[in-house]
């Protein structure tokens, strides 16, 4: 397990890699980045089918997964020190100072659902690192008081609803992940998101929740979709009940530079409901980019 300091804060990180065919050649890097409560863990089998083409870079975000944050014995890392804030601007700089510190210059990303609108705010910031992206399950959504009101309270229900114990209930993993799925995947990976769900810091969490679907965010990322130059890709599930596919549609609409496709019969995990066919989609895009 490796982990390296990224502003005070100890971020997980692993490499996905295959031997390159070519010897001294080497592979571009391809940067995957999870979404709310979850971690690297999910895309590992999509990291496993590009390693042919790419050096698969995995990470934990700040305070998900195996990068729990703890004020009590943050470093000291000078301006990069991180003030906790969990606005989605700063996960960029997270992951800006990530690549940085692992010597990585330009790189494909990958990113899926809240971490899609991290990849989205990056691609603006640091345009010249990045030479092409693929983002799942991201769009754009309207500002509704009332449901937005409504989604903050539940939200922050569910978030301080989370013992320990629940994971060792039966099927409880099945039940969790019934409203993210139309097709069923393989039980260690729904395992693993509810295991990542329940270790996940309160604060970020939590603070995610607000500052990811939020008035500001949803005037904020039209402008960041029109904004891209960089080729994208943006994939939707069919049947995703949480960001539903005609957002993705709509996001696309809004920059030439913006691929938009669908894979059919999945809702918001279409990389394990149907790597397949998802995978097949990614790595034609790629073809034609890179």
């Amino acid at each position: 397990m490796s982990y390296i300091n990224v502003r005070g804060v100890q971020h997980y990180y692993e490499w996905v890699k295959e031997p390159s065919e070519s010897l001294g050649c080497r592979k571009p890097v391809m940067v995957f980045v999870h979404g709310w409560a979850g971690s690297a863990r999910y895309w590992e089998s999509t990291a496993r089918v590009l390693s042919p083409s790419f050096d698969c870079l995995l990470y934990d975000m700040r305070g998900f997964g195996r990068s729990q944050t703890n004020s009590n014995s943050i470093a000291e890392c000078g301006e990069d020190t991180i003030n906790f804030s969990y606005d989605l601007k700063e996960y960029t700089r997270d992951l800006s100072i990530l690549v940085r510190n692992l010597g990585i210059e330009r790189f494909y990303i990958s990113a899926h659902s809240m971490g899609a609108s991290i990849a989205t705010l990056f691609l603006n910031r640091y345009v010249e690192q990045v030479k092409g992206a693929i983002l799942t399950c991201s769009g754009i959504f309207k500002y509704d008081e009332k449901t937005f009101t409504a989604f903050h309270r539940f939200g922050s229900y569910v978030v301080k609803f989370r013992p320990k114990w629940l994971e060792k209930i039966p099927l409880v993993d099945r039940i969790f992940m019934a409203r993210f799925l139309h097709r069923s995947i393989p039980i260690k990976e729904r395992k693993d998101f509810l295991k990542d769900f329940l270790c996940a810091d309160y604060n970020a969490a939590l603070g995610t929740i607000f500052t990811s679907v939020s008035e500001e965010q949803s005037k904020l990322m039209p402008q960041e979709f029109a904004r891209l130059k960089v080729p994208t890709l943006l994939v939707s599930g069919e049947f995703d009940q949480i960001i539903p596919a005609i957002m993705g549609e709509h996001a696309a609409s809004l920059s030439q530079a913006i691929e938009f496709a669908i894979v059919p019969k999945t809702g918001h995990f279409p990389m394990l409901e149907d790597a397949v066919t998802y995978c097949k989609i990614v790595q034609d895009f790629l073809s034609r980019n890179a």
